[in-house]
């Protein structure tokens, strides 16, 4: 019977991560549920648990193995005639489960609109100055917490620097802002839809839904009225060239805000998106990309839903190929958001989600320059990482590495199983034709407090990352 299986537990493929990635009895009954409803054959429930870990234990054995060994075994099969190994692909009930894990298949969809912002209305020509007045009108003062920026040294000046307001910047260089915004519906605030109790297999079962629980943030500050005004001043103070986004779901909100500041944007939702199982939701979350437009001007914008071993994934990639106004020159700028969830399999999975991406961004890109940001959901030590920092073709590299390597966090929260804190946001950019000049710096512990975030002074469990890129004189404007 279901009521006497025990979680499956998975450990974090991740050093020093004591935080186990869980398959519950809900998420073997999802298992069940997905298969069922794609008309698959499916196991009994004891054999989706052990299914499970042993396809937990082949990714895990697949992810250990060197590269040099993967490639003498490559090299081998095909001596042999049996051609290349695509690696280990988990079975189709997992997989299937897999690549919905995180909505909430169990209960029924709310299908709303983004209308909660539509009582707002701005000036349409505000300046930065008016729009940040207005923000702290509306929070009694109150303001994002303080950053600085760090100059990287460059072959002229060796040492590290550092300012607090942006700097003026010459037609080469372009500012770009990522950032997980948190997405409203998955605050807590809102509260989960409820099924009532079930009875499967003489188990009783509640199919709820959990959002994300930050317990030391008061309810308060995870109000939209109040996150809405600190997230515009966090992106406008610092005059972003280019915008990318993710669990956007209060799209109109950031094009109308936004506007009054001479951005333009695109948006594109997860296909199942979790935000659309919670009650007074706002509709689906997804990326969105914003550009200056007295910066730029839009070429063409493509978006794709991400597949895993051919099969179409919840998460998304939105590019825009974007040309300067003063040379003429283009750019092609990326943006996603990665499965999320610790363990070798989702690791494998995010893997085979970034292989995708990046064929979708270079085909887009061709010879253009390239910058990719995004929630990976993965730290530097996880294949991803890897497989974005040596792709052949656009060659790229993370902003911040290129400073004074990664940083110890991008996210930190606190949650009930603990504190929790990773480094899973990126800048990537094409290597061989920009060059990194500033980065924004983190918020110390101190700063934020015992609480980290969100809080009443930040957003979102995530800190936005905002790099200055020279794009290099050598590359040619298209003929």
């Amino acid at each position: 019977m279901l009521s006497t299986l025990t979680p499956v537990e998975t450990r974090s493929v991740h050093p020093g991560c004591c935080c186990p990635a869980f398959l519950t009895e809900i998420d073997i009954l999802n298992i069940y549920l997905s298969g069922l409803r794609e008309g698959v054959s499916m196991p009994s429930l004891l054999s989706i648990r052990d299914s499970y870990q042993v396809a937990e234990s082949l990714a895990r054995a697949d992810l250990m193995t060197s590269p040099a060994a993967r490639r003498r075994l490559q090299a081998r099969r095909i001596e042999l005639g049996l051609g290349e190994h695509p690696g280990f692909v988990p079975p189709k009930h997992l997989l299937l489960y897999l690549v919905r894990m995180g909505s909430f298949s169990s209960s029924p969809k709310i299908m709303n609109e983004d209308t909660q912002d539509n009582d707002m209305s701005l000036p349409e020509d505000m300046t930065k100055e008016d729009l940040l007045r207005y923000c702290s009108s509306q929070l009694q003062g109150a303001s994002v917490l303080n950053r600085r920026f760090r100059s990287v040294p460059d072959y002229h000046d060796a040492t590290y620097k550092h300012h607090d307001l942006p700097h003026v910047k010459d037609p080469s260089s372009i500012r770009i802002l990522q950032w997980n915004l948190l997405s409203q519906s998955l605050t807590g605030v809102s509260g989960p839809v409820q099924l009532p109790l079930i009875f499967l297999m003489g188990a009783v079962i509640s199919l709820g839904v959990n959002n994300d629980n930050f317990v030391c943030c008061p309810p308060e500050a995870l109000q939209w009225q109040r996150r809405r005004n600190l997230l515009t001043q966090e992106i406008v103070r610092y005059s972003p060239d280019v915008i990318c986004l993710q669990e956007v779901d209060h799209f109109n909100y950031l094009k109308k805000v936004l506007a009054t500041q001479g951005y333009v944007g695109m948006f594109f939702p997860k296909p199942d998106s979790p935000c659309m199982y919670v009650k007074d939701n706002n509709g689906p979350d997804g990326c969105a990309i914003f550009f200056r437009t007295s910066r730029f001007e839009l070429v063409k914008h493509a978006s794709r839903v991400l597949e895993v071993w051919k099969v179409q994934s919840n998460q998304v990639a939105l590019l825009a190929i974007l040309r300067n106004r003063a040379d003429g020159k283009e750019i092609c700028i990326a943006t996603t958001h990665l499965k999320a969830r610790n363990g070798a399999l989702l690791a494998a999975l995010r893997n085979e989600q970034g292989k995708d991406l990046l064929d979708f961004v270079a085909a887009a890109a061709q010879d253009r320059p390239v910058i990719l940001c995004g929630d990976f959901n993965a730290e530097p030590i996880e294949p991803i990482y890897t497989s974005v920092t040596t792709h052949p073709s656009i060659r790229l590299a993370s902003a911040y590495a290129t400073s004074e390597g990664e940083p110890p966090y991008t996210t930190w929260k606190v949650r009930e199983e603990g504190e929790v804190r990773h480094t899973i946001d990126y800048i990537f950019y094409s290597k061989n034709k920009f060059q990194v000049e500033d980065v924004l710096e983190f918020p110390t512990g101190e700063e934020m407090g015992p609480g980290r975030v969100p809080s009443f002074n930040y957003p979102s469990d995530h800190f936005s990352l905002v790099s200055d890129l020279h794009l290099n004189h050598n590359v040619l404007s298209p003929l």
